[in-house]
């Protein structure tokens, strides 16, 4: 008896102590039924021939987190958040060996601006929030967060072969451990900083980056661009910039950017990556959302032949409720040069199509 009497004071103090720092939980699970014609089930290029599978995070990202904030006085503000992916297909984490692989920081709010330290996002993913045209959509297929944001650099004979900056993966720094992110906003202004700690013993530089983000937001258009510098373990460097703007025009939005990225892979090899994306939105009625947007991806690395794709995307979603929406998406992939490789030393196909039905819940 005592043992319940405890436990039931636990909760209530827990609960009131949460009420007090205004913690919350909160998440998206997306999930669809898609058919693809060459592509693979992971999106990744096949022979011909049709596949069908059910996906996760084809409109947003799967994902569940916890947020807080405790006011401190003086309008200074104590933050957190914790947050990590989901296969929602499966029900595995999105990353096998990290609980909250999205994001893991605390932070203070004041008057001056926002810093945060811990795991987060780099700031060419922040740049790109406004401005994708497909509005950071498909994560796992979105040349802006697979090539501009570097989420995934092992793609093909051009892969970079390592990790730069701290992120603990040799293929994706779009996330970054041991980062300090300072955040403010004057006006139409919002400007960042960032610097991600290597911690490798006997050299400050190594498997570090550090960049600056800055956007101008007015409440028809927006200009956003960030620039940062990553480096290997060995010190090798990775430079990457990206620049986009966005216009609101009654029902419409136009979105556009650019992108580059060079690396450093070896003596004497570089791997160098541009992304141009252009699309365009409509609220066609109250509950329905219509986006188009084109994708054009070209690489050269060294000792290889240039290669690259074209990618086109369309999403019509509409609005169930408050925290559901239905989507249909459809997607088109021409590959360049050696793209789209081999499989089991058969050609794979030179496009690649697919479908997606799906549905969207948030809580």
């Amino acid at each position: 008896m005592r043992h319940s009497c405890a436990l039931t004071a636990l909760l209530v103090s827990s609960t009131t102590c949460f009420a007090q720092t205004g913690v919350d939980l909160y998440g998206i699970v997306d999930v669809g039924l898609r058919a693809t014609d060459g592509l693979g089930a992971n999106n990744a290029p096949t022979p011909p021939g049709r596949t069908s599978a059910v996906s996760s995070g084809v409109d947003q990202t799967s994902r569940w987190g916890i947020k807080g904030q405790e006011s401190l006085g003086g309008g200074l503000k104590a933050l957190f958040r914790l947050e990590g992916g989901i296969n929602a297909d499966t029900g595995a984490q999105a990353k096998s060996d990290r609980l909250f692989d999205r994001q893991a920081w605390v932070g203070l709010d004041s008057p001056y601006g926002q810093l945060a330290v811990g795991r987060q996002a780099s700031l060419l993913s922040d740049a790109l929030i406004p401005v994708d045209p497909i509005g950071k959509r498909f994560a796992s297929l979105n040349p802006n967060i697979n090539v501009a944001g570097l989420s995934n650099t092992a793609f093909g004979t051009h892969a970079f072969g390592r990790q730069y900056g701290p992120s603990g993966y040799s293929d994706n720094f779009y996330r970054l451990d041991n980062t300090v992110k300072y955040t403010g906003t004057v006006g139409p202004w919002q400007a960042r900083a960032a610097y991600s700690f290597g911690e490798v013993a006997g050299d400050a530089a190594a498997s570090s980056s550090h960049g600056v983000a800055l956007a101008y937001q007015r409440p028809d258009w927006v200009v956003s661009g960030a620039t940062m510098q990553f480096r290997s373990r060995e010190g090798l460097p990775l430079d990457a910039w990206s620049v986009g703007a966005a216009l609101k025009l009654d029902a419409w939005q136009f979105k556009a950017n650019a992108a580059r990225n060079v690396a450093d892979t070896g003596p004497g090899k570089t791997v160098h990556q541009r992304v141009l994306s252009a699309g365009v939105s409509r609220q066609a009625g109250r509950d329905l959302l219509v986006t188009t947007a084109w994708y054009g991806v070209r690489r050269e690395a060294t000792g290889f032949r240039d290669d690259g794709f074209d990618r086109g995307f369309l999403f019509v979603e509409k609005t169930l409720g408050p925290r559901t929406t239905a989507y249909v998406e459809a997607d088109y992939t021409v590959w360049r040069g050696d793209a789209a490789g081999l499989t089991a030393s058969r050609s794979n196909d030179r496009h690649g199509t697919g479908m997606t039905l799906g549905l969207m819940q948030k809580f």
